[in-house]
């Protein structure tokens, strides 16, 4: 079965961890044995030949780099022209995987539906992954005039915030609303039909960007509060609104959002029992709040900045997504249902935003 993997961060795997991901993932661990640069050294899962294996043609792939202030403990570019560079640094990974015949990048209705052709019929054992690009952050855009530059460039969905404060809103475990240029932003990101991601967003910057923005939204790798308490997961009143919108909420399997207590560089999945059954917890959870299937797809988020000691227990690389259909049947998802968080939601609301 086509799986659609809404969030992957791999030019920033490519770039900042230095990985070939045109190699096996058993490749890039022995390569990286011994090193402590980064706390998921020799835990890598994603590659594109993992891809492949899973069946996995299609993903949204992201452009990432915070901005900081001097004042911000976090990690990130010291001034938002560094950042763009870092972001065409990480275009220019993507242009370069295209040549190679390994990527194709897809920007609209007829390019989607020609990659789901492509893999829906054998596809051959080359055959490239399908792209759509997303920005993780809006703190790269130099300012909101500049989106129209991105979204030549290819750029179709765009998430405002990430973690703390942004130049365009706050996120993840941050309070406070848009700022003025935030507000720009998603007036320029509706005249493009740019989709929102929300994930990320505090609460705050939530509501207030709902409340100015009224085009296509998802949450590309997002689970819910109700399961796992924290205000990186979203409430269901959040759920409950996006759904009324139409959004698509991909799971995401970062283990500390699948269970509760989890502790960063401490906890290991197995001891808690983070599996992929959990991870349905959080699934059936949106489902049962839309009384329906059509809202959830999934968005691993697989190597975005954690690897296996941070994944569910029972996942080697991401080829193992395969084993979502069989553990969803068993919780009584109907084939269609199934087909629909595998690859058919996403695809559905693609066609949707991107209709004539």
């Amino acid at each position: 079965m086509l799986i659609f993997d809404a969030h992957l961060d791999l030019s920033m795997n490519a770039l900042e961890w230095n990985r070939d991901l045109t190699r096996p993932v058993a490749e890039i661990r022995a390569r990286e044995a011994g090193k402590t640069d980064k706390p998921d050294r020799g835990n890598a899962m994603v590659s594109l030949p993992e891809m492949r294996r899973g069946r996995v043609g299609l993903c949204v792939a992201t452009q990432i780099a915070r901005y900081v202030a001097a004042d911000n403990p976090l990690p990130g570019w010291h001034s938002p022209e560094i950042a763009w560079a870092q972001t065409q640094g990480q275009l220019a990974w993507y242009r370069a995987m295209e040549e190679a015949g390994q990527m194709t990048a897809i920007v609209d209705r007829k390019g989607l539906d020609r990659q789901v052709e492509l893999w829906s019929n054998d596809p051959p054992a080359d055959a490239p992954i399908g792209y759509i690009l997303s920005l993780e952050g809006a703190d790269s855009i130099r300012t909101p005039g500049h989106l129209e530059q991105a979204y030549a460039q290819g750029l179709r969905a765009l998430g405002p915030a990430h973690y703390g404060p942004g130049r365009y809103a706050q996120g993840t475990h941050a309070t406070g609303g848009l700022t003025a240029a935030g507000r720009e932003l998603l007036a320029e990101m509706r005249r493009l039909n740019i989709i929102l991601d929300a994930t990320h967003l505090c609460d705050d910057s939530f509501w207030e960007a709902l409340d100015h923005y009224d085009g296509p939204v998802w949450a590309s790798h997002q689970n819910c509060r109700a399961l796992v308490p924290d205000d990186r997961q979203f409430s269901d009143a959040q759920i409950k609104e996006l759904i009324a919108r139409g959004a698509i909420f991909g799971a995401a399997l970062d283990a500390w959002m699948i269970v509760p207590g989890w502790k960063i560089g401490k906890t290991l999945p197995q001891d808690v029992g983070a599996t992929l059954e959990r991870e349905i917890d959080h699934i059936d959870h949106i489902c049962q709040l839309a009384g329906n299937a059509r809202h959830v797809g999934i968005g691993t988020d697989l190597d975005g900045g954690f690897g296996r000691e941070q994944a569910p227990a029972d996942m080697e690389t991401i080829a193992d997504l395969t084993n979502l259909p069989a553990l969803l049947a068993r919780r009584g998802y109907t084939p269609d249902d199934i087909a629909g968080v595998m690859h058919g939601n996403f695809l559905r609301f693609l066609r949707q935003t991107w209709s004539e």
